[in-house]
């Protein structure tokens, strides 16, 4: 069941608090437990609190710690764009989304602000965290200010942007539109969008539009000299009082804010009088401009009125206040409840809540981003601690992988090798690694020598193996790697980065050996492109499988997409698609097809079918319009090592994408490989997966 929903703007100022705490509303009512999020606040002014967060958090009683309601502040991420570290961010808030999400039934998410110097990239930072959290989508957009062509045009572009990036939007707000347009700005959205998208209009919201006194005081640093008990007042419109006052009197209006001098004393107590008055409208308070405050008479005469509303003196002039209150904002404060329930209120009467609860509840993401699968692969690791030996402990990268999952304590780690000179690189790299967490072993030296020596005898001598030759074996460190796992020492081991693959794999061929049923050894790579992870095999073992071991890879592949939270739609590469080829190559690739099928009629499979064919939908429906795989294919079989080898390189070096792995599969325990040209994150992500691979899944 989907778990969250994001809240995405276009603008600042777009009444999304309205959105925001109508949808509080609706879920605490379906849901009991509802958490809150934020990924971007503004920066917080003289250290208060993010009043979207505040203002939530209070009003519905969410028991979650403040500083776990969001990621970042706007400043924070501005200086990590700058340092070149957005990927970094967005770790960063799958990791705090994640955290909430696990402790609540249900998060609603809310976009940021589109305040400040981060505003002109706002709108893709919130595309792609929406993304990469793999939630639905409102969007909201407003009309204040705007044309009917360019209030669609923005909400059209948006979501086309949202739609393009997979990121399924299930709603569309028009929101601050006039009450006389309001079906034609929802027959206009309707235009563009499908028929699963909810589309909803809402007027502007005359309380919500205009700021409160103690707003308004908050902005102009001004004095209150009365009705400090009375500063929720809402305003309604305002005006100088610069004229006589029986000609003013006549501009008065309902919650009018009256701006005059502070020597003006006719139109304060004017003011005053007309507030009290059945004939008048009712006046919201008084802003006193010019720093000056009226005579000690005057002052004498208004606190003894029965009926007082706030009077404020500021220090600006007429002019210049008059032009500060008019570009206040208002806002929505914890304490704003006449705002908040006005709020709830009008999202209750234009939203179809029930049809929008089910659009929410229905949502499946099918598919997985990059950075939310090497999330997966981190909290996956933590679940079940597991041990990983990486017989190279002298090559820099894996001393540095080792320090970085040190650092993490993700897993337990030896190293092997001589110890001193192990110490000593690490040192000369400046790499502070604790060795009382990072075990190591020089395999000759090891209290476990002689042990092993003698199993490995026993599992070989068959082969004429005696115990001078075994003796050899084990002062390698591959094959001492190798018998740790066996032995129960080790989970699983990482090699390669200075060795062959036969030279890693070998050892585990010989006495680790396959699991029950499966006769072939291959490998994937889990490649992290752009904005999904396919699963390629097998790029690294078989040189030129058959018909049979193609199958068997298939399935091998199918099963760890599934143990790593990928939907496996398998394509069966080749030279041409669906029955349009001939020839040796071809044919076996359709004779593992239907093997597959045989075997696993519950996978999804397609083949023969080309490379392009498989992953963009558009040539997929054109070529294989009924086939399920086409154009959505995650798990790619490519026909020979030769193909799958360079296009994974190919794909990895054009587009920037991470290729994790390979991992090995079909052994007893877990042995992975490394290219010999593998850097710190790959030796990283390939023990976090090897950790995996040791829990049993």
């Amino acid at each position: 069941m989907n778990k969250g929903l994001y809240i995405a703007t276009l603008e600042a100022n777009s009444g999304k608090s309205l959105i925001a705490l109508g949808l509080m509303q609706t879920l605490l009512a379906k849901t009991p437990r509802v958490g809150y999020f934020r990924p971007i606040i503004n920066d917080p002014k003289d250290q208060n609190k993010d009043n979207h967060i505040d203002t939530v958090l209070s009003f519905f009683n969410v028991e979650i710690p403040y500083e776990k309601t969001y990621a970042y502040t706007v400043s924070e991420v501005v200086q990590k764009r700058n340092e070149g570290k957005t990927g970094e961010v967005l770790d960063n808030i799958i990791q705090k989304y994640k955290e909430v999400e696990e402790n609540f039934d249900f998060v609603l998410v809310e976009g940021s602000d589109f305040s400040g110097e981060t505003s002109v990239f706002e709108f893709d930072v919130n595309v792609h965290i929406a993304k990469n959290l793999g939630i639905p989508v409102i969007i909201i957009g407003s009309g204040v200010n705007k044309t009917k062509e360019e209030l669609l045009g923005s909400l059209q572009l948006a979501y086309n942007t949202f739609v393009n990036k997979d990121v399924k939007v299930i709603g569309v707000v028009g929101n601050k539109i006039q009450e006389n347009n309001l079906e034609i700005v929802n027959e206009g959205i309707k235009s563009f969008l499908t028929d699963d998208v909810d589309v909803f209009t809402i007027p502007m919201q005359e309380m919500l539009a205009n700021p409160t006194m103690k707003e308004i005081v908050e902005e102009l640093d001004g004095e209150v000299l009365f009705g400090g008990d009375l500063l929720d007042n809402q305003t309604g419109s305002f005006g100088v009082g610069a004229m006589q006052l029986r000609n003013y009197l006549n501009h008065l209006k309902e919650n009018s804010l009256v701006i005059t001098p502070g020597d003006r004393a006719d139109i304060i107590l004017g003011a005053l009088q007309a507030n009290i008055s059945a004939n008048y409208p009712r006046v919201s308070g008084i802003i006193l401009t010019g720093g000056i405050t009226p005579e000690d008479t005057i002052l004498r005469l208004i606190d003894g009125v029965s009926q007082v509303v706030p009077i404020i003196s500021v220090k600006g002039g007429t002019f210049q206040v008059t032009n500060q209150i008019g570009n206040i904002k208002s806002n929505i404060y914890a304490d704003s409840i006449p705002k908040i329930n006005a709020s709830i209120s009008a999202f209750e009467k234009y939203v179809n809540v029930d049809g929008l609860m089910e659009k929410i509840t229905d949502f499946e993401n099918t598919g997985i981003t990059p950075r939310m699968f090497q999330y997966s692969l981190i909290r996956k690791a933590q679940k079940e601690r597991k041990h990983i030996v990486l017989p190279e402990g002298i090559d820099e990268r894996v001393l540095k992988a080792a320090f970085r999952l040190s650092t993490l304590d993700l897993v337990d780690l030896t190293l092997l090798g001589d110890e001193d000179k192990i110490k000593e690189k690490a040192t000369e790299l400046g790499l502070p690694i604790d060795f009382k967490k990072v075990h190591l072993i020089n395999p000759p030296k090891s209290k476990y020598f002689d042990d092993y020596v003698k199993t490995f005898y026993e599992l070989r001598k068959h082969k004429n193996v005696n115990m001078d030759i075994a003796r050899d074996c084990l002062t390698d460190v591959s094959y001492f790697g190798t018998m740790m796992i066996y032995k129960g020492h080790a989970d699983g081991m990482v090699s390669g980065a200075m060795h062959t693959t036969q030279h890693t794999i070998r050892p585990a061929l010989q006495f680790i050996k396959t699991k029950p049923g499966v006769s072939l050894v291959s490998s994937i790579f889990f490649m992290c492109l752009e904005d999904r992870v396919a699963v390629f095999g097998d790029c690294a073992i078989n040189p030129n499988p058959s018909a049979k071991d193609l199958s068997e890879i298939a399935i091998s592949s199918a099963e760890s997409s599934i143990n790593f939270g990928i939907e496996p739609k398998i394509a069966m590469l080749s030279y041409s698609s669906g029955t349009s080829g001939k020839g040796e190559d071809v044919d076996r690739v359709r004779e593992a097809t239907e093997m597959v099928k045989n075997q696993r009629p519950d996978l999804k499979i397609e083949g023969p079918i080309q490379y392009d064919a498989a992953v963009d939908i558009t040539i997929g429906k054109s070529k294989l319009p009924e086939s399920e795989v086409a154009g959505q294919a995650s798990v790619l079989i490519f026909p020979d090592l030769n193909t799958g080898n360079n296009t994974y390189k190919a794909v990895q070096r054009e587009t920037g994408a991470l290729a994790i792995g390979p991992m090995l599969q079909g052994l007893n325990k877990p042995v992975n490989d490394l290219s010999r040209g593998c850097t710190v994150d790959d030796i990283f992500n390939t023990v976090i997966i090897t950790a995996i691979q040791a829990q049993g899944i």
